[in-house]
């Protein structure tokens, strides 16, 4: 049997269009390396040596002809580690904001389909010697924790790149259309089991996490009639098109952590009072009209994954919480509170694992409707949230490229329709890194809500 996409991993293929490329990945400065200048082409070819750690960058999507099962992965023939691995140069003086309308270029193209979904791009030429490793990956493939493990091929722990033992790698023959059909057709009859088995992991899921059926049951409508009553917010939900910009903010883990111990809740509750405050800060210099009923709807990722029994991690398993944010709110601590007691509602409630639930038993309509309800599910996104917040924790220490010490780690994440920008963090070294993906024509000044948030959190450091 073929390896087929979880229907959650489909969808991300489903809900891809014109204007809404589904990649996530990342934006990371080094240092040039202490010894010797950095050596790109050496680069290249230690990236390729690694790709046996990470198999699946090797594989390719194929659809199954007339739809009859979800697509499934397979080696790719041809694979040419030259197209997924190019190297690029900034002109003189490489400043910061070249490197920046360079990602935007980057992130506005698509994956090609019919290869391996990933793409790294070696950008040399930064100021004082650096360089920058953009990698870009389709959500179709990993989650935000479970792209890093695309470190596992590009970083080390030490100066001095790790030994990689050689393999020669022979694909496997790639299946015709007629197989695949077959194989769906299969698939399709244990679907009565699979329901039965699945319906049944769920309902163990749900009770073993929220300790009772009904007020799992009841978080799940209460989310349900809460995603109703979203209202666009203007600056944030506008008619999108396929061009991108990004901007970056680095921040100290010291700061959010000591806004945390002073006001109490967690990291993550500092970082969405943050994005709270800037956004504040933002739609008021846009000249939007701020009420007490306004707030801004935020959907929260959080991981769900659990080790499989091989011990390993693959695909995604997330789920989201909505969190409204409290933008009219003048007072910082009090939106930080604010925000710190909606997290706390959506976990005792227990609505992200109703939300797994839901989405296993989705997984079981036929294909065609699932690619239908993920493509309606991206299109009307404004209808449910305004932004999108993803907070993912990165390596706590020091990692290198070739000798050159990572120095940043920005997050990519993708825009949804009629969503203007995309805030994602992560934390690394000490330091915890914004990265905005945003439209580029219906937020041009997203480098101006990206030092907003950097003034909110000097703004909760100081009262705290």
């Amino acid at each position: 049997m073929p390896d087929r996409l979880s229907p959650l991993d489909a969808s991300f293929l489903f809900a891809e269009h014109r204007t809404a490329a589904m990649h996530v990945g990342a934006v990371m400065t080094f240092a040039p390396p202490a010894d010797a200048p950095f050596d790109a082409d050496a680069f290249m070819e230690l990236i390729g040596h690694r790709l046996a750690l990470v198999p699946r960058y090797r594989q390719k999507v194929r659809e199954v002809p007339g739809g009859l099962g979800l697509p499934v992965w397979v080696d790719d023939p041809d694979f040419d580690l030259a197209f997924h691995v190019r190297r690029s140069a900034l002109p003189a003086p490489g400043t910061e904001e070249v490197l920046l309308e360079l990602v935007g270029r980057l992130l506005a193209r698509q994956l090609d389909r019919s290869r391996p979904l990933w793409e790294v791009y070696i950008v040399e030429g930064l100021a004082d010697g650096r360089f920058a490793v953009v990698t870009k990956t389709h959500h179709a493939m990993v989650d935000g924790l479970a792209s890093m493990d695309i470190g596992a091929v590009l970083l080390d722990l030490a100066p001095e790149p790790r030994e990689t033992p050689g393999e020669e790698w022979n694909p496997a023959r790639e299946p015709s259309g007629l197989e695949l059909a077959a194989s769906a057709a299969a698939h399709a009859l244990c679907r009565p089991r699979e329901v039965l088995d699945v319906a049944g992991r769920a309902l163990a899921d749900i009770r073993e996490a929220a300790g009772a059926v009904s007020r799992t049951v009841e978080g799940v409508l209460a989310a349900g009639r809460s995603a109703a009553m979203t209202r666009p917010v203007q600056p944030l939900n506008a008619a999108t098109g396929e061009q991108r910009r990004y901007a970056m903010l680095r921040t100290s883990l010291a700061d959010h952590r000591t806004v945390r111990k002073t006001q109490g809740g967690t990291v993550n509750d500092v970082v969405l009072a943050v994005v709270a405050g800037a956004l504040r800060q933002w739609l008021i210099s846009c000249g939007e009209p701020l009420t007490t009923d306004t707030s801004v709807r935020a959907m929260v990722p959080v991981s769900v994954r659990a080790r499989a029994r091989n011990g390993t991690r693959s695909g995604n398993s997330i789920s989201a919480y909505l969190v409204d944010l409290p933008v009219a709110e003048e007072d910082p601590i009090v939106r930080l509170a604010t925000v710190r007691e909606a997290m706390e509602v959506h976990k005792r409630s227990g609505q992200a694992v109703g939300a797994r639930a839901l989405v296993g038993l989705v997984g079981l309509a036929p294909p065609l409707v699932h690619s239908l309800g993920a493509r309606l599910a991206s299109q009307y996104s404004s209808n449910f949230y305004n932004v999108l917040v993803t907070n993912v924790p990165g390596p706590p220490r020091p990692l290198y490229a070739m000798g050159g010490r990572m120095l940043d780690m920005f997050p990519v994440v993708p825009l949804a329709g009629g969503q203007a920008v995309a805030v994602g963090i992560t934390s690394y070294d000490g330091g915890v890194h914004y990265g905005l993906t945003a439209d580029r024509d219906a937020l041009p000044d997203v480098n101006v809500l990206a030092k907003a948030m950097g003034e909110s959190l000097a703004e909760l450091v100081e009262l705290s």
